[in-house]
């Protein structure tokens, strides 16, 4: 690897406790260490298995091999996030763990607090007892909301910091940058300063709608074999969201929706769900290197933080504008395979998983980004073409998609240490310039796209389909029924 001088962008004080040491944990280790001072006597990492042990042990960083459950968190975390001095650092990469009671006591106990998403305890995902509506990441996204109103302010906790919850919330603000300045709209300052300056500033662009629209092209050196489910990042944590309800923000444009679309009965309300799963659900949408494709509308917390973030409301309360926002995510090609052999088989999930790593790749690039469509220069996508030797130039222990979840981290990271009193954020909230100026060198290209493409031109033309030709951007014709 190149030498590079990097920027140190402050000390973390207390002790760094890493909860989950999958891929994304072992990513962002050496991020840490690259870009924090920090004493790794204090550093901690808890994870229920200790297959790369190693790599703590090299480090001479400290291993817990434990599950955090409900009934040990307290006992467990509270004596490592509070040993001797300074402020600590809970930094949460782990599923099945409840994101809102660890946020809790870290706030509690004045320990600074980051995740890459809402995670339940164990059992959520699959509990058939419930209703679909309570297995939304809606369901799981207000209490966390709730505790921030019932609550403002005090020591900073981070909420759905990945790439995607995460980075693409930035990315929208620059895309919208982008598009008011090439419109040349007479905006007062060079970007809004709250959040109904913001939503203001989308509804006068025109957006209708936006896709996270994400095309995974990395290719393994060797055939998946069958009965197995390999994706370029967790498979645990993808099959569990993609066995939610697919979900979206949905937007005051829209003038029809599907027969088993449902609205949620409290909350915020900017989003819907349908009564099918997100990995079964396809949509078209628009990426620079394929042209147009088909997506999976899989649940994401960023679906409904966006909507939300961008809605206006009139002086009684009421909906004036909101922008359709959904994930349209098209993953390597194995793990399509893997999709379609697990709901094949009644959604029954292959009893051996696994993540490709760096070494099992041969190519490609991870392309995310966002798509913001219905303005008068139509659609224009804004994000990183990443490629996985540019990853390998960057940073050890990681493919592309996985460096773009772990240098949005270091971004969130690093802002809440300037920030250590902001309270319960997501990344609609904190500041993109600054979180994009950390992450950016990770990212490879950083570029936008216009294109004239529309879910109309994705018509086959061979048979009589129910769409609208009025309004190309209606969800109408970007589901694919």
């Amino acid at each position: 690897m190149a030498e590079k001088e990097w920027p140190v962008y402050g000390e973390i004080t207390g002790p760094v406790v890493m909860i989950g040491f999958g891929s994304i944990g072992r990513g962002t280790l050496p991020l840490i260490e690259r870009h924090f001072r920090v004493d790794k006597s204090r550093m901690v990492v808890i994870d229920p298995v200790d297959t790369d042990r190693k790599l703590l042990d090299e480090r001479g960083i400290e291993f817990v091999q434990a599950h955090v459950t409900k009934e040990n968190y307290r006992d467990l975390l509270a004596p490592l996030l509070t040993e001797g001095e300074g402020q600590g650092f809970c930094v949460n990469l782990s599923v099945d763990t409840s994101s809102l009671d660890l946020m809790k006591l870290c706030r509690e106990l004045g320990v600074l607090y980051i995740d890459t998403v809402v995670e339940p305890w164990l059992g959520f995902y699959t509990d058939t007892s419930v209703s679909n509506a309570s297995r939304t990441n809606y369901a799981l996204r207000e209490p966390v909301r709730e505790e921030k109103r019932s609550s403002p302010g005090g020591t900073t906790a981070v909420s759905t910091c990945g790439a995607n919850p995460g980075m693409v919330s930035w990315f929208v603000k620059q895309a919208l940058v982008n598009l008011a300045t090439d419109m040349k709209l007479d905006f007062e300052m060079p970007v809004p300063e709250d959040r109904e300056g913001w939503a203001e500033l989308m509804q006068k662009v025109g957006v209708k709608g936006i896709h996270i629209a994400e095309r995974d092209t990395q290719r393994t050196k060797k055939p998946k074999p069958m009965n197995v489910f390999w994706n370029t990042w967790s498979v645990e944590g993808f099959i569990a969201e993609g066995l939610q309800p697919a979900e979206l923000g949905w937007g005051t444009h829209e003038n029809w929706r599907p027969d088993n679309a449902r609205d949620q009965e409290t909350g915020c309300k900017a989003a819907i769900y349908l009564e099918q799963p997100g990995a079964n659900t396809r949509v078209h949408t628009w990426c620079p290197t394929p042209g147009p494709q088909y997506g999976f509308l899989v649940t994401h917390n960023e679906s409904i933080s966006i909507a939300d973030f961008f809605t206006l409301r009139d002086e009684d309360g009421a909906v004036a504008y909101r922008p359709t926002c959904h994930y349209a995510y098209h993953p390597c090609n194995d793990a399509v395979l893997s999709l379609h052999e697990m709901f094949g088989a009644a959604g029954k999930p292959q009893p051996v998983q696994h993540i490709l790593d760096e070494n099992e790749l041969v190519d490609g690039i991870d392309e995310l980004g966002v798509l913001l469509y219905g303005h008068e220069k139509n659609a224009y996508w804004f994000g990183s073409q990443l490629s996985l030797d540019e990853t390998r130039a960057l940073a050890p222990y990681q493919n592309a998609t996985g460096l773009q979840v772990t240098s949005a981290v270091l971004a969130g990271m690093v802002w809440a240490l300037e920030n250590p009193e902001a309270g319960i954020v997501e990344a609609d909230e904190m500041d993109y310039r600054r979180c994009l100026e950390v992450q950016r060198p990770y990212l490879g290209p950083v570029n936008g796209y216009y294109t004239d493409w529309t879910p109309l031109d994705s018509r086959l033309g061979l048979f009589p389909e129910d769409i609208d030709e009025t309004d190309p951007w209606q969800f109408r014709n970007i589901l694919v029924r």
